[in-house]
């Protein structure tokens, strides 16, 4: 959640940013594709389902050279809004989930 909320932040830096000059641009973009690969990694490793696809998707998206601006920061808001909407179903539900039996000694 931390890392969706940094994005989120950097994606409204960038949005802001849009008149800026394009060496400023691209050092925000690269920070965002830099945190979503990390990110990527992570759930990778901790089996979120299909958050890894949606933040490599969107790292590359980030990184990618040629696309408007404001096309990148659209999809860029509407992804981590989607991340977020993951992360919180995906902690609700191990939340519920009963805890597991196998952990449990028996003593005879």
């Amino acid at each position: 959640m931390r890392i969706v909320d940094h994005v989120k932040k950097l994606v409204g830096e960038l949005e802001s940013n849009r008149a800026a000059k394009p060496k400023i641009i691209d050092g925000i973009c690269g920070t965002i594709a830099r945190e979503l690969s990390h990110m990527r990694q992570r759930a990778l490793t901790a089996n979120l389902g299909t958050l890894p696809d949606v933040a490599g998707t969107l790292a590359i998206v980030a990184n990618r050279a040629g696309t408007g601006i404001m096309m990148k920061v659209r999809a860029l808001a509407d992804g981590v809004n989607s991340m977020t909407m993951q992360l919180d179903q995906a902690l609700k539900m191990a939340h519920e989930m009963p805890p597991e039996k196998g952990t449990e000694k028996k003593q005879s």
